[in-house]
C-alpha cells in the first residue's frame, strides 16, 4: 500500500474507477467524423452534459439541447443544457423535454442525431403519456423509488405512461439517422435499461406495467390506470422507425471495477471483484458483504484484500430519511 492510508487508497480507486468513464475520455473514440449537413445533439442523464461538452471539445459548437440533473451542467458552446430535477421529475424537465421532441421532429433523411444517454434519464426526460399529469407522474415516480421495486421493473412502469422512452425518443427523430452513445449504470448494461431506453425498442405490455405496480403495491390515480389500460407508444424492437438508429454503450460498471482492480494490485493488494451486476435491498446485501469480508480476514492470506462491487441496489422507504441504496448500503 505504500505511504496511502487505507481511506487515501480506497479514495483512490474511487477516482480511478470513475476517470476511465469519464466522457472527455471516453467520447472521442466513439465519434465519427462530424457528418455533413444538419447535425442535432440531444440527451439525458446526469453524465449527459460532460458528454455534450466532450462532443464539442471533437466537433465544435452544435445545435442541441440536453437535459441533466441541478447541479451537474457543463459548459457547452452550441448546446443548450438544462437543468431538472432528479429522481422525481419536475416542471423543468417537462418543458426541456417538449423543446427537444419539437427539434427532432423538424428534420429530414440527410440529416444526423447524435444522442446522448445516461444514468438519470428516466427522471429527465418527461413528457407524459396521453390523460397523465405531471403530478401523477411524480407521484408513481416516488411510490416506485419507495416500493424497492428492481430497475428494471421501475422503468417497464415508467415506458409505458411516457411518450418519450421506450425508443420513442429515437422514433420522433425519423427519418434522420440517429446514433446514440450510452454511459450505463444498470446491471447487465441493456441498453433498453439505460434511462428507460429513449433510443431503444421495447416488447414489454401495458398488461405488464400493471402487474408490476400490483407486485410492489403500488397504488396509483385513475389517470395512470386509465393510461395502462390503453395501448402505450412505446416502439417494438423490429419497428421500422428505428432501422436507422444505432444504439452503443460507451462506459460500463465492469470497465471502472477492471480499472480499480489494476490499481489495487499495483498497490500491493488482492482485487476480489464480485461481480458488475448485484441487485437486491442494499441493507441485506450490505450485510452479506460485511460478512465476506470477516470470513476473508479469517483466511489470513498475505496481503491486504479489497473487494470490489457494482450494480443497483434497492431500498424500501420505511420512514422519511434521506439518501440512497450507497447510503443504507454503508
Amino acid at each position: 500500500m505504500g505511504q496511502d492510508t487505507p481511506e487515501q487508497l480506497l479514495g483512490s480507486l474511487f477516482d480511478r474507477a470513475v476517470a476511465v468513464a469519464d466522457p472527455m475520455r471516453v467520447i472521442p473514440h466513439h465519434l465519427p467524423e462530424r457528418p455533413g449537413g444538419r447535425v442535432v445533439v440531444v440527451g439525458a442523464g446526469k453524465a449527459s452534459a460532460r458528454m455534450a461538452e466532450a462532443v464539442e471539445a471533437s466537433w465544435g459548437p452544435c445545435e442541441g439541447i440536453v437535459i441533466t440533473r441541478y447541479g451537474y451542467a457543463r459548459p457547452c458552446r452550441g448546446i443548450e443544457i438544462v437543468e431538472a430535477a432528479h429522481p422525481v421529475p419536475d416542471m423543468a424537465g417537462l418543458a426541456a423535454t417538449g423543446r427537444m421532441l419539437a427539434l427532432l421532429r423538424d428534420l429530414g433523411p440527410d440529416d444526423f442525431v447524435l444522442a446522448l444517454i445516461s444514468g438519470g434519464a428516466s427522471a429527465l426526460l418527461v413528457a407524459p403519456a396521453e390523460g397523465v399529469t405531471l403530478a401523477e407522474k411524480q407521484a408513481v415516480n416516488a411510490a416506485l423509488l419507495a416500493s424497492g421495486a428492481p430497475i428494471q421493473a421501475m422503468n417497464t412502469v415508467r415506458k409505458h405512461l411516457s411518450r418519450v422512452k421506450g425508443g420513442q425518443l429515437a422514433a420522433a427523430g425519423q427519418p434522420a439517422r440517429m446514433l446514440a452513445l450510452m454511459v450505463s449504470d444498470v446491471p447487465g448494461d441493456d441498453p433498453a435499461l439505460i434511462g428507460s431506453g429513449p433510443t431503444v425498442g421495447d416488447a414489454t405490455t401495458p398488461d405488464e406495467a400493471r402487474a408490476i405496480l400490483a407486485r410492489w403495491g403500488v397504488a396509483v390515480p385513475e389517470g395512470i390506470a386509465a393510461a395502462l389500460r390503453r395501448p402505450s407508444g412505446v416502439i417494438a424492437p423490429a419497428d421500422a422507425r428505428l432501422a436507422r438508429v444505432e444504439n452503443r454503450v460507451i462506459a460500463a460498471p465492469a470497465q471502472s471495477l477492471a480499472a480499480a482492480a489494476a490499481l489495487a494490485q499495483e498497490a500491493g493488494c488482492r482485487a476480489e471483484t464480485l461481480g458488475d451486476r448485484i441487485e437486491g435491498e442494499a441493507r441485506q446485501v450490505a450485510q452479506a458483504h460485511a460478512a465476506l469480508a470477516r470470513q476473508r480476514q479469517k483466511e489470513k492470506a498475505a496481503g491486504p484484500l479489497v473487494l470490489l462491487s457494482g450494480g443497483e441496489l434497492t431500498v424500501t422507504r420505511r420512514g422519511n430519511g434521506v439518501g440512497g441504496p450507497n447510503a443504507e448500503y454503508a
